[in-house]
């Protein structure tokens, strides 16, 4: 059978049953098997030793450690405190609200890693007291659904994680390595909001003023939080802890906190250790259905036609990495950003290794090209969490709101491309 017909089936077949509404990891998984069965000369247990394989890693159990980490911040509700002190910080410029929904989101995401925790949690706390104060629905929308994509670009990122797991790449130089970018962006996206504030000031009410004693305050409320952050990035880059030893000193250190501010309940444990584990078990039922599928692309020859085809293109190696990013954003479309990694992987690692890239840029690279996915329809999935959350306004309304959002994400891509050591700095120093 040709490589022609072979992939036609493979990916057809795959695209068909995502189109009848197939979870991702299932249809992965039937085709993934149905290549073993049907053109690799493999045995069928390979599928049970590829699952073992994928999912058997120290590093991995890091990821739900860290999204209990930030369950319990955002179950107990202490994170209004995190808020409260970002407001008092930051509110005071245009765009009020707006903006600390984008910076206490920026230290949020330096505890939990999840992007639809933040986007859920910030879409409960913020948008009733913005409406209530008359912000425009879609700045309101906007700045907490893009706000909540911070979380998958400041470590500790559980994207990063599963991306190095898989590339094996050092998970704390990409931490490292995304410090610096996430700090540009939620800087940008907070300029965003100023610039359309100032242009258009009917878009939020005027600004409080806070005086130099609140903003003191809230450096006294920020400062839990911010030593907790320093606790796990710092032993995490001063190499005295693992990704996953860090992480388990912050869900200790998240328990110890939700019960100095006596908000810790035992509903509160239960729904942060259920997140945690149905989070981590998407993951691994994805990792390793899609690391089957992969073996078989590869088996068949496809990830080789594939690379030679892209390195054939006239474009030169930026316009060939050009042509990469564009796919990930139409893919982040249609995919979840796990998905989208582990599916094209295999196809881009060997392109990103003959272009000449480093693995911990592309990566950091990768997050923000999935961030812009998860606030784009038809399938961003943070717009259906702001969604759930904010039942009054459509799915549409929602993206409309995050549109203006898009251009200094992709001014980040742009910058990050010219100056790659934007990414590769700060790993460099610290290792």
């Amino acid at each position: 059978m040709s490589l022609e017909l072979m992939s036609l089936i493979l990916i057809g077949g795959l695209l068909i049953l995502l189109a009848l509404g197939v979870e991702i990891f299932v249809a992965m998984g039937i085709m993934g098997a149905l290549g073993l069965l049907l053109f690799v000369d493999q045995p069928a247990n390979l599928f049970s030793f590829t699952a073992f394989d994928s999912i058997n890693s120290f590093t991995l159990t890091a990821v739900p450690l860290f999204v209990f980490m930030g369950a319990i911040f955002g179950n107990t509700g202490i994170i209004r405190t995190l808020f409260s002190g970002a407001d008092k910080l930051v509110g005071s410029l245009p765009g009020g609200i707006a903006c600390s929904v984008l910076g206490a989101n920026a230290i949020f995401g330096a505890i939990s890693g999840s992007s639809l925790a933040a986007t859920a949690t910030f879409g409960k706390i913020a948008y009733p007291e913005m409406e209530e104060l008359g912000y425009e629905p879609k700045l309101a929308l906007g700045s907490i659904v893009v706000g909540g994509t911070l979380s998958v670009l400041i470590p500790p990122s559980i994207i990063l994680i599963v991306y190095g797991t898989w590339q094996e790449v050092s998970v704390a130089r990409l931490f490292a390595g995304g410090m610096i970018p996430g700090i540009i962006l939620a800087s940008l996206l907070m300029l965003t909001v100023v610039v359309r504030v100032k242009l258009n000031p009917s878009l939020a009410p005027q600004a409080v003023k806070f005086t130099w004693r609140e903003r003191l305050t809230a450096l006294a409320e920020i400062l839990p939080f911010a030593a907790v952050i320093v606790l796990v990035l710092g032993t995490i880059f001063s190499g005295v802890m693992t990704p996953t030893e860090a992480a388990s000193l912050g869900a200790f250190l998240s328990i110890v906190l939700a019960l100095a501010y006596r908000k810790m309940t035992f509903t509160a444990l239960k729904e942060s250790m259920w997140s945690a584990m149905k989070i981590m078990v998407m993951i691994a039922f994805v990792m390793f259905t899609a690391r089957v599928l992969s073996q078989v692309f590869q088996y068949i020859g496809l990830t080789d036609v594939f690379s030679g085809f892209m390195l054939s293109l006239p474009f030169g190696r930026y316009g060939i990495f050009a042509v990469i990013c564009v796919m990930y954003l139409i893919m982040g479309m249609f995919f979840d950003s796990f998905s989208m990694l582990l599916i094209t992987l295999p196809f881009v690692s060997p392109l990103i290794w003959d272009l000449g890239f480093d693995f911990v840029w592309f990566g950091v690279i990768y997050v923000v090209l999935a961030e812009i996915g998860l606030v784009t329809p038809p399938f961003g999935l943070n717009l259906f969490v702001l969604q759930g959350v904010v039942p009054k306004y459509d799915v549409m309304t929602i993206a409309l709101g995050a549109l203006p959002f898009l251009i200094p994400m992709l001014l980040v891509i742009v910058l990050l491309t010219a100056f790659p050591q934007l990414v590769l700095w700060l790993p460099g120093v610290l290792y």
